[in-house]
Order: C-alpha cells, then sequence, then structure tokens
C-alpha cells in the first residue's frame, strides 16, 4: 500500500472528448458534437460521485491526455495516469497489475454509467472483504464495475468486448481461475439509443442536466 493512503484504489477509466471517437452509436440521434457533450457530462458526473467516497484513493485513466481531465482532476488533486494496450482488455490489465502490488483492493469503473454512486462503491468493497472478485452487472450484458483483491490471469483476454456476452465470459474467465466472486445490483450504461430513456427518467436527472448539459 502506498504511504499515507487507503488501501483501496479506485480507477476510472475515460476516453478523452474527440470529435467522432466517443458515443458513437448515438451519433444517429446526437450528432458528433451531441456525443462528445454526452460524454464529457457522464465523465464529469461518474467523477463527482466517486469522489467523495473516503475510502477509496480516487485516479483516471485515459487513453491520451486532454485540457479536459486537467481542468477535471486539478482542482480535486486526483491523479491521472495514460492507459496501456493494444485493446481494452490490456488496458484493464495493465491497471490492475499496476495497481494490486500498492492496494488491498482495487475497483475499476467505466464513464457510462451514472448510477454508480458511494453506496455502489461500498458495497463493492464489503464484497472484496470476503471474495477475491466483485463485478457491477450492466442490462446490455456487460458490466459497469470489475473489482479485484488479488491477479487473475486471463480475466480480461479475449472478451467480447461491446457485446452482450461480456459478463457470460467473464464468469467463465473466473470459474477457470478457480475464484469467487459477488454481483451488485445491474445497473445502466449509456450507449444506446435505448440507455438515452433511462439517462431522461432517472431520478437525478435534473441535477445531471442542469450541471453539464444546460451551458
Amino acid at each position: 500500500m502506498i504511504p499515507g493512503s487507503s488501501d483501496s484504489c479506485l480507477i476510472q477509466f475515460a476516453k478523452a472528448p474527440l470529435l467522432g471517437a466517443v458515443k458513437t452509436r448515438l451519433e444517429p440521434s446526437l450528432g458528433k458534437a451531441g456525443c462528445v457533450a454526452l460524454h464529457r457530462a457522464l465523465v464529469s458526473w461518474v467523477f463527482s460521485r466517486h469522489l467523495p467516497v473516503g475510502q477509496v484513493d480516487s485516479e483516471v485513466w485515459s487513453d491520451r491526455k486532454h485540457p479536459f481531465f486537467d481542468a477535471l482532476l486539478t482542482p480535486a488533486e486526483v491523479p491521472f495516469r495514460l492507459q496501456e494496450g493494444a485493446d481494452l482488455g490490456q488496458r484493464m490489465s495493465h491497471a490492475f497489475a499496476d495497481r494490486l502490488p500498492h492496494y488491498r483492493n482495487v475497483l475499476l469503473i467505466g464513464s457510462d454509467c451514472p448510477g454508480i454512486n458511494g453506496n455502489y462503491i461500498a458495497a463493492a468493497l464489503k464484497a472484496l472483504q470476503t471474495v477475491p472478485a466483485v463485478l457491477g452487472p450492466a442490462r446490455d450484458g456487460g458490466y459497469v464495475l470489475v473489482g479485484l483483491n488479488r491477479p487473475c490471469p486471463g480475466i480480461f483476454e479475449d472478451v467480447p468486448w461491446g457485446t452482450g456476452r461480456v459478463m457470460e465470459v467473464t464468469r467463465q474467465r473466473l470459474m477457470a481461475n478457480c475464484l469467487q466472486w459477488l454481483e451488485l445490483d445491474t445497473l445502466v450504461d449509456i450507449d444506446r439509443n435505448e440507455d438515452l430513456h433511462y439517462l431522461v427518467s432517472s431520478v437525478e436527472r435534473e441535477l445531471f442536466f442542469k450541471k453539464y448539459l444546460t451551458c
């Protein structure tokens, strides 16, 4: 563990907000500029939701540096790190391999799920007190959170990212490594047109839109 820090680390993965590179499945509905605006809003919202959690050291990892991250992270004194790897699985593997030697628990979340909050993170940390792994299922068949308290070789290899089989394959990887895991409540990622209904009908929609999408 890093001296003077928590024994747990929460990594938020977030793509740089580049035109034509984020939320591409929503471009027919929102346009490229709208997709960038939504992506920036979601990254900021998810960051604001986990930042107050005192049980973890927060970090944001991205595929490249961008002024957006400087503006978001500098006031909160949260570290920024560059992802390493040719695909998502390799980048996730590297993040866990890099942080697990320093922390008892490592959680990794994306920036697509507005439903993640402090209670959800606390539940994940509680799960890791009894099992080696925890997963937060997504409604589309993926997951919004993965947490480990020990290395799990191969868990992120040859996973069909972006499909409805991500969670199924991940469960298979955990079983192949003889690792027990717990699953949290199923939440929604905002990736597809049908997911936008959840965003605009969620309990906190007014705060989300007022804070991030009205300027």
